[in-house]
């Protein structure tokens, strides 16, 4: 887990502003470097048009001396034409200079900006890996990957480009306002009436737009849950035929994120020229009032004298002024994206994993293996999956656990490791609750195929050695061995550095699950749970990798979910599970003789489907049913 720690106000206040002040350590230079290039761009941009004018009434009007505020008066040149070389020469230097700091401005801001979107983006992933396993169930994959790049981009653009946007504007209107009061106060007054009215839409338009950029990404997330479900299941949308009903559905989500989009962009274009139209009206103003009291006829008993050279500056400052306001539209729009955004990364980053360490947690010490259920009930949600579960393993017995489709198997062993908690009642191991000891130290000490097991982007040997990163080839080699892959992996084009292909879809079923169990053979660990670890494979191979796990497993706590009942018949001991609840306890043979559950599931296997009792068929029909309500409700 990240060592970075969120303050106690997280979830509060000004998101956008909290999570910059968190990450701002990271590059900082590059900021104050982006800064400083700002200032010093927008106070060379400023120096054309002060020029301008004192050229027009220095040298061609000969209406005041030429003199420029910080330049030695011995620089100057006397006579007009050096006046006028001197002049282009400023604005030559003003331009040069400005397009250097231009240039490291962009590159300061930029630098900073990448540097807390890697950071933010690190620890918003770490944040993610350490919520539960019932956060990733209640939530699309597409809603989280939303978080992760469209919501952390839509931060680093604004950081990027709207914190640079701030110091350019503060910086501009700064210093022209400094400019036109000392050119004429009377005249600025009137350059700053449109202020307050911009202010005010502005934050019209910030309470009007901030929902449905809300809504916006919200649409998103839908959207890219539904393109990441249609190509997670490409194989079952061909062989159903079913491409014009993926179409149709993604574009259903793609109107309703434009829908969304469409009204936020009504709002937003028309605060850009709303804006525009403001500003314009007030510059007209002030080149009305201005040019009057050129003309001599000054309005509102204005007193004074306004130079033709004067007017030029302060026109050519006046129409300068006008672009912070428009761009600080831009800076605005951008931070409500920003914080609509930042609420989503805040939420992820402020959450925490109900599956946690205790502040007490130790490391797991395991001697002989032995697991006990003690009193355990769990339920997901208000659905109660597990009722008052009380079951005692001795260290190194096999125990397959068996039962109907919906009884709780699968969820009872996932306690084992706690991806997820009981809600009552206790697990241990040796002795140790569970919620006890250090997550790490449990993980690393249980072994867990699943039925489905997940491959990643890359490599046969670096999915075999995914877990245990310090194994060696020959280690590796020596566990695909023992799990029966050696054989079909050197018959990969590549052997062990052949790609296998993201979820690795260029696999069998079987050879998936022969590489979870290599997996996992490698890892060495001291209590194992195989749920359907071989039910994709062959019956021979089966045969074969049954053998090798009760090798493996002979020294070791294993725990064996099957369906295949005969997976399971030289268990120590199988467990029963019905509708949540351990029904039978016993041998393979000592089930067969009580002529309960057991018995009937291994008539089922046999196909002894006639001496099935009524009651059982009813029992199995209503479960059925009950599944496919709850896949409907679901």
């Amino acid at each position: 887990m990240s060592d970075r720690q969120l303050g106690p106000e997280s979830g509060t206040g000004n998101v956008v502003w909290r999570l910059y002040t968190e990450y701002a350590d990271e590059g900082r230079r590059y900021a104050v470097l982006g800064t400083v290039a700002t200032l010093v761009g927008r106070a060379l941009g400023l120096l054309p048009a002060l020029v301008i004018g004192l050229a027009v009434d220095a040298i061609f009007l000969g209406e005041r001396a030429y003199a420029l505020p910080f330049v030695p008066a011995g620089l100057i040149p006397a006579a007009p034409v050096g006046q006028l070389y001197f002049s282009i020469v400023l604005l030559l230097v003003a331009t040069g200079g400005g397009a250097v700091a231009s240039w490291v401005e962009d590159w300061g801001w930029s630098v900073f900006a990448q540097r807390v979107q890697r950071s933010l983006r690190v620890d918003a992933y770490d944040a993610l890996q350490d919520q539960e396993l019932a956060y990733f169930t209640r939530r699309r994959t597409g809603d989280l990957m939303s978080v992760l790049n469209n919501d952390v981009n839509a931060l680093q653009t604004f950081l990027e480009d709207g914190l640079s946007a701030i110091v350019w504007i503060l910086a501009t209107v700064g210093g022209i306002s400094v400019i036109l009061i000392g050119l004429n106060p009377t005249l600025t007054a009137v350059a700053l009436l449109p202020i307050p009215l911009l202010a005010l839409f502005t934050l019209v338009f910030t309470r009007v737009v901030e929902p449905r950029y809300l809504a916006v990404r919200e649409e998103i997330g839908d959207l890219n849950a539904r393109l990441e479900n249609s190509v997670s299941g490409i194989e079952v949308v061909k062989t159903q035929s079913a491409e014009r009903f993926e179409t149709d559905r993604v574009r259903a989500a793609s109107d309703s994120y434009l829908r969304a989009s469409l009204a936020a962009i009504r709002v937003r274009i028309t605060y850009f020229p709303g804006l525009n139209l403001i500003s314009g009206i007030g510059f007209a103003i002030t080149f009305l009032v201005g040019g009057l009291w050129v003309l001599g006829a000054a309005p509102l008993g204005v007193a004074g004298t306004l130079t033709p050279g004067a007017f030029v500056t302060f026109v050519i400052y006046a129409q300068q002024f006008i672009w912070p306001i428009i761009r600080l539209g831009d800076v605005v729009d951008d931070y409500e994206r920003a914080k609509t955004a930042g609420r989503r990364v805040d939420e992820l980053l402020a959450r925490s994993p109900t599956v946690a360490d205790s502040a007490t947690a130790s490391d797991l010490t395991v001697s002989e293996g032995a697991v006990a259920f003690d009193a355990v009930t769990f339920a997901y949600g208000e659905d109660a999956v597990l009722h008052d579960i009380d079951v005692a393993v001795a260290g190194g017995t096999t125990v397959g656990v068996v039962g109907p489709t919906g009884a709780g198997k699968s969820t009872l062993l996932k306690l084992l490791p706690r991806l997820y908690d009981a809600d009552e009642g206790t697990v241990s191991i040796d002795g140790q609750n569970v919620r006890e000891v250090r997550l790490q130290s449990l993980r690393s000490a249980i072994g867990y195929v699943s039925q489905d097991p997940f491959l990643f982007y890359g490599t046969v040997a670096e999915n075999i050695r995914y877990g245990t990163f310090d194994a060696t080839d020959a280690e590796i080699e020596a566990a695909a061995e023992r799990a029966q892959a050696g054989e079909f992996i050197r018959n990969l084009p590549d052997g062990f550095d052949t790609m296998v292909g993201e979820r690795g879809v260029k696999l069998s079923g079987g050879q998936r699950q022969r590489l979870a169990i290599a997996r996992t053979m490698l890892k060495d660990p001291d209590l194992l749970i195989l749920d359907e670890a071989t039910s994709a494979v062959d019956t021979e191979t089966e045969a074969l990798i049954q053998a090798s796990l009760q090798e493996f497993a002979a020294d070791r706590t294993t725990f064996v979910i099957a369906h295949r009942l005969s997976t399971i018949r030289n268990a120590d001991r199988v467990l029963v599970l019905d509708d949540g609840r351990v029904v039978e306890d016993g041998t393979h043979t000592g089930l067969l003789q009580a002529d309960e559950l057991y018995a009937n599931l291994w008539r089922v296997q046999v196909g002894d489907i006639q001496s099935l009792p009524k009651a059982f068929l009813e029992r199995a029909r209503e479960r059925q049913s009950a599944i496919v309500r709850d896949g409907e409700n679901n």
